[in-house]
């Protein structure tokens, strides 16, 4: 009996793998939007960096970095999961998400600023390793929240425990505040996580 049962929770765990394996398949961009969102952040950095407005030279830029799109489209927009017409994703990533972006990292950084400088004044330092729990899942969901928390003072993002269904950051803290972990991911993520999952799975 015993082992039916243990051959029955194993199976039902693979099924529930598959399914939600299948399921973030489903939600990825189809290939020729991933290729549009890309090229247009890719053209955006060329007028940016280059400098110049020229038609021969917006022409060749346009040319180029929609080749490189098409070559580097899932880099970039493998993991977004966005509804909705092309036109309509880019200018919401792009016009508000990303500044919604850079205005919590700057509230964040000073923030976390004063934070440190506090604790060192008053050397009140209870420094740990911590383990805190995300809903993201994605490569570039994780990897863009574990570089903001490391940007932050004060926190530094070690390692990434990634299974299908859950997923776990290590991140050393200069002052554990508490052991809890829904009010320790609260303090150290904020509200990029929440942010982050307009975007990423």
């Amino acid at each position: 009996m015993s082992r039916i049962h243990f051959y029955l929770r194993s199976r039902l765990e693979e099924v529930r793998k598959r399914v939600l394996y299948e399921s973030y398949e489903a939600k990825k961009l189809p290939a020729w939007e991933r290729v549009g969102i890309t090229w247009l952040a890719l053209f955006a950095f060329w007028v940016v960096v280059s400098g110049k407005f020229s038609p021969p030279h917006l022409a060749t830029g346009a040319v180029v970095t929609f080749i490189v799109a098409l070559i580097t489209r899932d880099f970039l927009t493998d993991d977004i999961r966005q509804t909705g017409h092309l036109l309509s994703k880019a200018l919401y990533i792009f016009l508000f998400l990303i500044p919604q972006y850079l205005f919590i990292m700057a509230f964040r950084l000073l923030e976390s600023n004063l934070r440190v400088v506090r604790n060192v004044i008053l050397m009140d330092i209870n420094p740990g390793i911590v383990k805190v729990k995300t809903d993201l899942h994605s490569n570039t969901g994780l990897t863009v929240l574990a570089n903001s928390i490391t940007l932050t003072p004060g926190t530094l993002t070690l390692d990434v425990d990634k299974k299908l269904g859950e997923a776990y950051l290590y991140v050393h803290w200069i002052d554990v505040e508490t052991l809890d972990q829904e009010k320790m991911g609260m303090k150290i993520k904020g509200e990029l996580e929440e942010w982050l999952k307009k975007i990423f799975w």
